[in-house]
């Protein structure tokens, strides 16, 4: 039984999250939206400002004989201020139209009062998005947006989004124009609710914090190890809890037995559903120790934002793996403040029920949890359009087409897929085959064969992950399988 429980430690930990961190009152972010052109101030923990663009140039034609093959009219904002934000985007009405140009953003830091230089949004986000077909794309508050840009702290901003030019062998001189309702979103994520580590290794807070809190967690995952394995007692399940907690570092493991108890029943009968959905009685357990992850409530997700309910699929088959595209000048200690703002951005501005990850891994190894409906179970995201079906996605915070992301969130990376995977018996080197919802690179109903741990443009003709990061998901696939005692 001790090797057994060693070999699969942290199959499920149902009553880590059952432990959230207390949140100090006031801390959580408030759902209300400033209107545009509002001249209120601002005294919420959390808000997005929609501020409607307008013409800024018209287009100009050539005076020679040929025929005019002008630009459509570039858009945007002049140089303004406005209330507090730290994430901005862009969003239109239709999400089915595409943005053929590019969107740049100037903004003005609080404080200094330094303008940075213009900097590029990424404008093809409508690959990340719920499938077609579903209740989500199809509640007619989907709007098309661009990844949204963190900014840090400030109080001013310049928008401006200029249409590609007209292809020269297009005879008719016609422009493609841009999308109707543009709008500049810019996004206020509130408060933390705590400071997290900026640390290296994945050390979050899904349960508490310091030795304690590590003792807690091994001890509740011996007794979901053992109520995965099919322990038929209760005293079965606690000596296993017990051997678990033995092989901490700890060794204050006995005192913490009266909470590892009281838990018992409810992490024993989740585990069971769990260890149903994802591994036959009797069968080895290829499954990663269960990585530290920081709960919603952790990094200060506003439930209220959301939708109530929760949808999910059969099984996850598949991890797509995506960069946030919101760039890289954050610190550790600010990566919930960027969750809060995607989460943010990805409801109020884009109309999601939720945040559209599953996950997220910030580039100190932090893991979080993503869309809401429980870290162990196969919920329906919306991150790689068209394969969304029986798969999670997982967002490194950052942009990685030139910059090379960090060891530290490639192995993040490796250590969730290891887990979450195998509760569901993939393999993190095989392949799978999905059938597409439909995408620009796949039909819809095509079966497709990919590998069990892809990268997003693998699904969709996309840049994302960035090609840094795309090279890396060979050696986090290995790793993965290794951690699965592959």
């Amino acid at each position: 039984m001790r090797a057994f429980i060693a070999s699969s430690i942290g199959v499920t930990c149902a009553a880590v999250l059952a432990l959230p961190l207390a949140v100090p009152a006031g801390a959580a972010p408030d759902t209300s939206t400033v209107p545009a052109e509002s001249a209120e101030p601002v005294d919420v923990p959390g808000s997005t400002q929609s501020l409607p663009m307008r013409t800024l140039s018209a287009p100009s034609g050539r005076s020679t004989g040929e025929p005019t093959r002008a630009a459509a009219p570039e858009q945007g904002l002049p140089e303004r201020e406005v209330h507090p934000f730290s994430m901005v985007g862009v969003v239109w009405d239709d999400v089915g139209t595409e943005l053929h140009g590019t969107v740049q953003v100037r903004t003005r830091a609080t404080g200094t009062g330094d303008w940075s230089d213009w900097q590029d949004l990424e404008t093809h986000n409508a690959e990340h998005s719920a499938d077609p077909g579903t209740a989500e794309r199809d509640s007619g508050a989907v709007r098309g947006s661009t990844a949204p840009l963190w900014v840090g702290d400030s109080d001013a901003v310049a928008v401006r989004v200029r249409p590609e030019a007209p292809d020269p062998q297009d005879r008719t001189g016609s422009a493609v124009p841009l999308p109707a309702g543009l709008r500049l979103e810019l996004v206020d994520p509130g408060k933390d609710p705590q400071q997290l580590p900026a640390t290296g290794t994945a050390t979050g807070t899904g349960a508490g914090t310091g030795a304690a809190a590590d003792v807690a967690t091994a001890a509740a995952a011996g007794v979901a190890t053992a109520a995965a394995a099919g322990v038929a007692t209760a005293a079965e399940a606690v000596s296993a809890a017990g051997a678990q907690a033995a092989a901490t570092e700890d060794g204050r493991a006995a005192a913490l037995a009266p909470s590892v108890l009281s838990a018992l029943s409810k992490a024993r009968s989740e585990a069971q559903g769990e260890a149903e959905a994802g591994l036959a009685r009797g069968a080895r357990p290829y499954i990663g120790p269960r990585p530290r992850i920081v709960t919603r409530k952790g990094w200060g997700a506003d439930e209220k934002l959301r939708e109530r309910k929760f949808v999910y699929t059969s099984k996850v088959k598949a991890a797509f793996i995506h960069h946030s595209a919101t760039g890289n000048n954050y610190k550790c200690s600010q990566a919930p403040s960027v969750l809060r703002g995607i989460y943010r951005y990805h409801v109020k501005s884009s109309g999601w029920r939720d945040i559209g990850y599953n996950f997220a891994v910030d580039k100190c190894g932090n893991i979080y949890e993503g869309r809401a409906g429980g870290v162990t179970k196969a919920v329906l995201g919306a991150h790689t359009l068209g394969f969304n079906t029986n798969s999670m996605g997982i967002a490194v915070l950052g942009t990685f087409t030139k910059s090379n992301p960090p060891a530290a969130a490639v192995n993040a990376v490796a250590k969730l897929t290891a887990w979450k995977l195998g509760l569901f018996g993939a393999n993190p080197r095989g392949k799978v085959t999905l059938v597409s919802g439909g995408s620009n690179k796949y039909k819809k109903g095509r079966k497709v064969k990919l590998n069990v741990i892809s990268g997003h443009r693998d699904g969709f003709a996309t840049e994302c992950p960035g090609a840094r990061l795309y090279k890396k998901l060979g050696s986090a696939r290995t790793s993965s399988a290794k951690l699965q005692g592959r």
